[in-house]
């Protein structure tokens, strides 16, 4: 996947914070979510501020939320469609969505819902990811997705789960490190189990994002400040691989342009800790 190799610290454009990701320092690449761009992008119709970004030849990532290509109704082309026509808008080397299914039976979540991990489940996975990556003009990445519940009889973990979808789909992975420390706490699975079991060779890059905690349960908010245990699993990844990027993600709450730059340069320490 040539022009992935070396994104470097990114952070998720939102409409919220433009002038902030345009004035921070140190931001490599920026990932959009796609359905979030509207209108006809295929003519350039795209915000101000995410022109701005590509003139400075910052790489723009679409990120897809709703293409619920874990779920049993057929895959919405539509929807892959667009997310195809935002990569071209942009010039992006790849685009993303989730290991999740958002729809069912006419009815929309409004949640990344986890997948049951049955071999069943993973052959609509599969079809469904082929599917898309027909009609995507760049490869696809799939993230690993923050549960609150595991459904039952599972046969592999979400490790081997990964795994067998890149072998099957030759697709990449953008492994969310703040999910994996939300399964943990949540629903007792071990970080270090996944990363041992996933392909890392097939990293496309990694999320790191912020939580708190609502008792005895961590909410995956996107919303507070990325806790010192989040990047400790990104520290245990790092120790494996050098990640082609590593992207903050904010989607409310947002603190001062200091604090993000803040977490920024926390990210890059864990990175270049790393790097010889």
């Amino acid at each position: 996947m040539a022009g992935i190799t070396d994104l470097g610290v990114g952070i998720g454009w939102r409409s919220e914070i433009d002038l902030t990701v345009e004035r921070l320092p140190g931001v490599d690449f920026v990932e959009v979510v796609a359905e979030n761009l509207h209108g006809d992008v295929q003519r350039g119709h795209l915000p101000e501020s995410v022109r701005l970004l590509l003139e400075r030849g910052i790489p723009v990532l679409p990120h897809a939320v709703s293409l619920s290509l874990g779920g049993a109704d057929p895959v919405d082309l539509t929807r892959v469609e667009h997310l195809g026509e935002v990569a071209e808008a942009v010039g992006a080397p790849m685009v993303s969505d989730h290991v999740c299914f958002v729809r069912a039976g006419g009815l929309d979540s409004g949640h990344l819902m986890p997948v049951p991990r049955t071999k069943d489940a993973l052959d609509v996975l599969v079809a469904n990811v082929r599917l898309a990556q027909q009609n995507l003009p760049v490869p696809l990445a799939l993230e690993n997705v923050a549960a609150l519940l595991e459904w039952p009889d599972g046969e592999l973990s979400e490790g081997q789960f990964l795994a067998e979808l890149v072998e099957r789909t030759d697709c990449w992975l953008l492994v969310d490190v703040a999910n994996l420390y939300a399964n943990a706490r949540n629903i007792g699975t071990d970080p270090e189990r996944f990363l041992d079991e996933i392909p890392l060779e097939r990293l496309a890059y990694v999320h790191v994002a912020g939580g708190v905690d609502h008792g005895d349960v961590y909410h995956d908010t996107h919303a507070h400040a990325v806790l010192p245990e989040v990047l400790g699993v990104l520290d245990e990844l790092c120790s494996r691989v050098s990640p082609p990027g590593v992207l903050l993600e904010r989607d409310d709450n947002y603190p001062s342009d200091s604090e993000i730059a803040s977490e920024l340069a926390a990210i890059r320490a864990v990175v270049d800790a790393h790097r010889g």
